[in-house]
C-alpha cells in the first residue's frame, strides 16, 4: 500500500472506527469471548442487553489500562463486518459458527465446537497469543476450557446468569438445561477465578453450584460520563414529555423473564385504585424503553404486553418508545419519577445503575444482584419479585413523597460513583489477572497506571 494510500485509509478510520484494525503487540494481549452476546451489537435488539455492555464498556475500559482487548462473538450476520475496532487496542471479532443468523441461546450449543476452531484458526493466522481469557456466560465458560487444552493460559468467567437460579423461575426448562447445569459447575471447580457480580451471585454459586472453585466479587459498573445527573425540565423538554406527567420508566428487552406484565399490572392498579388526591391520574404515564422483532420470541413479548396494556384501558397513559440509543438514554432515565426494575431474576442489573447514576430512584425486584446494587429505603425500594400489590404501593410511593424522592436521587448518584464506574470495575479485573498470572514482567510494557483505585466491594 502507498503511503498516500495508507494516510487516506488511516485518515477514514479517525471518522469510521470499522474501518481498520489495528493491534500493539507491545500490550499484553486478553481475550473476552461472549459467544452470544455480541459487544458491537446495537442494545436493545434480541438477545443484546446487559451482557453485551459489560463486555464492551470492560473491554474498552482495560484497553484504556494498556492491554490488548480481543473480544470474539459469534458472526449473526452475513453482512456484518468481521471485525470491528471500538478504540485503538479494543476490537470485537465475529467468528463465523453455524448459520450467519439469530440463533436462540437454547439451541446454540452445539455450533460450539465450530467456535473453538474458527478462534484457534484466528490467533494462528493472526500470531495472537492470549496470557488470560475472560469467558461469559456458559457456553463461553466451555469454548475457555477447550481452549485450555490446546495452550496454557488463565482463565476468569462471569457467568450473568446462572442455570441453576434461571431454572427455578421458567414455567419449562429447556433440553439443554442438563448440559447447562453440568458445564457452570465444571467452570467453578476448574476455572482459576470465577467473577460474581454481587455477594448474592457469589451465595447462590455456593449454595446451588458447587463449594468447590476460587470466587471473587467485582461488581458490574456504568459509564459515570454518559449516564449522570441531568435536568430534569431539560430533559422531558428535549423528550417532548409534560413537565407535570408522572413518568414511571422501564428499560429493558422484552422478555417474559424481565416481568413487564407485573409492572404493567402495577401501574394499572394505581390508576385504577389510587385515591391520593396529590396524584392526579390523568397524569401517569408508563413509558417502556426497548426494541422488538416482530419475527422473534421479543416480538411476541410485546405484542402480549400491548395486549395486557389494552386490557387494563391504560393504552392512552402508555408509550413504546422502541430502541433507544445509549447517548439518548439519560433523557430518559432523568425524564422519570421512578425506574422500574421487576425482573423475575437478575445476577445483577445494569438498568438500576444506569438509573441511579442519573439520580432517579428505582424500584426493583428483591432477586439476585438487584438486592445489591439497590439499597432498600435508601437508593429505592425492593419489592418480591411478581408482587404487583407492593410494587404499585412503592411505585406510588415514590410519586407521591418527593421529599423522599429527592434524598433517594442524591444518595443513588453517590452510590454508583463510588462503587460501579467502569474504570473502577476495569481496575480490579487487571489486578485480578496480574494476582493469577504472578508474573509481573508480563505486564511491564503496558501503560498500566501506578495509581490503583480499588473499587472493590466485599
Amino acid at each position: 500500500m502507498s503511503q498516500k494510500n495508507r494516510q487516506h485509509l488511516l485518515g477514514f478510520a479517525k471518522t469510521n472506527p470499522l474501518a481498520l484494525s489495528s493491534i500493539d503487540r507491545s500490550r499484553p494481549a486478553i481475550s473476552l469471548i461472549s459467544e452470544h452476546g455480541d459487544p458491537a451489537a446495537e442494545i436493545g435488539k434480541e438477545a443484546a442487553g446487559g451482557q453485551n455492555v459489560y463486555v464492551r464498556q470492560v473491554g474498552e475500559a482495560l484497553a484504556a489500562l494498556g492491554y490488548q482487548v480481543d473480544m470474539f462473538t459469534r458472526k449473526a450476520n452475513p453482512y456484518d463486518p468481521e471485525i470491528v475496532q471500538h478504540s485503538p487496542c479494543c476490537r470485537t471479532i465475529r467468528l463465523v459458527a453455524g448459520p450467519q443468523a439469530y440463533v436462540s441461546r437454547d439451541e446454540m450449543m452445539p455450533y460450539m465446537p465450530e467456535f473453538v476452531q474458527a478462534l484457534l484458526r484466528f490467533q494462528t493466522k493472526h500470531s495472537m497469543t492470549y496470557k488470560a481469557i475472560h469467558t461469559h456466560y456458559w457456553m463461553s465458560g466451555w469454548v475457555g476450557m477447550q481452549l485450555r487444552q490446546h495452550y496454557p493460559v488463565k482463565l476468569v468467567h462471569t457467568y450473568h446468569s446462572l442455570g441453576a437460579v434461571k431454572y427455578l423461575s421458567v414455567p419449562e426448562v429447556p433440553e439443554v438445561a442438563s448440559q447447562r447445569l453440568a458445564i457452570e459447575k465444571d467452570i467453578l471447580e476448574s476455572y482459576d477465578c470465577v467473577v460474581a457480580t454481587s455477594p448474592q451471585e457469589q451465595d447462590d454459586l455456593r449454595q446451588l453450584v458447587s463449594k468447590v472453585g476460587n470466587t471473587q466479587v467485582i461488581p458490574c459498573g456504568t459509564d459515570v460520563d454518559n449516564f449522570q445527573i441531568m435536568s430534569k425540565p431539560v430533559s422531558r423538554q428535549t423528550l417532548n414529555i409534560d413537565p407535570q406527567d408522572k413518568v414511571i420508566l422501564y428499560v429493558g428487552r422484552f422478555d417474559q423473564r424481565k416481568g413487564i406484565d407485573t409492572l404493567v399490572r402495577a401501574v394499572g392498579q394505581i390508576y385504577a385504585q389510587c385515591d391520593d388526591a396529590s396524584l392526579d391520574l390523568e397524569r401517569l404515564r408508563l413509558v417502556i424503553v426497548g426494541g422488538s422483532d416482530p419475527n422473534q420470541s421479543d416480538g411476541q413479548e410485546r405484542l402480549r404486553i400491548e395486549e395486557l396494556v389494552a386490557e387494563l384501558g391504560i393504552t392512552e397513559q402508555t408509550d413504546f418508545v422502541g430502541m433507544v440509543g445509549h447517548d439518548r438514554l439519560p433523557l430518559y432515565y432523568s425524564a422519570a419519577d421512578v425506574c422500574v426494575v421487576p425482573s423475575h431474576y437478575e445476577p445483577f442489573g445494569l438498568v438500576a445503575i444506569e438509573a441511579m447514576a442519573c439520580g432517579t430512584p428505582v424500584v426493583a425486584s428483591a432477586v439476585g444482584g438487584l438486592n445489591f446494587t439497590v439499597v432498600d429505603e435508601e437508593t429505592g425500594i425492593l419489592v418480591p419479585a411478581q408482587d404487583v400489590d407492593g410494587f404499585a404501593q412503592a411505585i406510588e410511593r415514590i410519586l407521591v413523597d418527593r421529599l423522599w424522592a429527592q434524598k433517594a436521587r442524591k444518595k443513588s448518584a453517590q452510590r454508583v460513583l463510588t462503587y460501579f464506574s467502569w474504570s473502577g470495575v476495569a481496575q480490579q479485573l487487571s489486578d485480578l489477572y496480574r494476582e493469577l498470572l504472578a508474573e509481573p514482567e508480563l505486564l511491564q510494557t503496558a501503560a498500566l497506571p501506578t495509581k490503583v483505585v480499588n473499587f472493590r466491594v466485599s
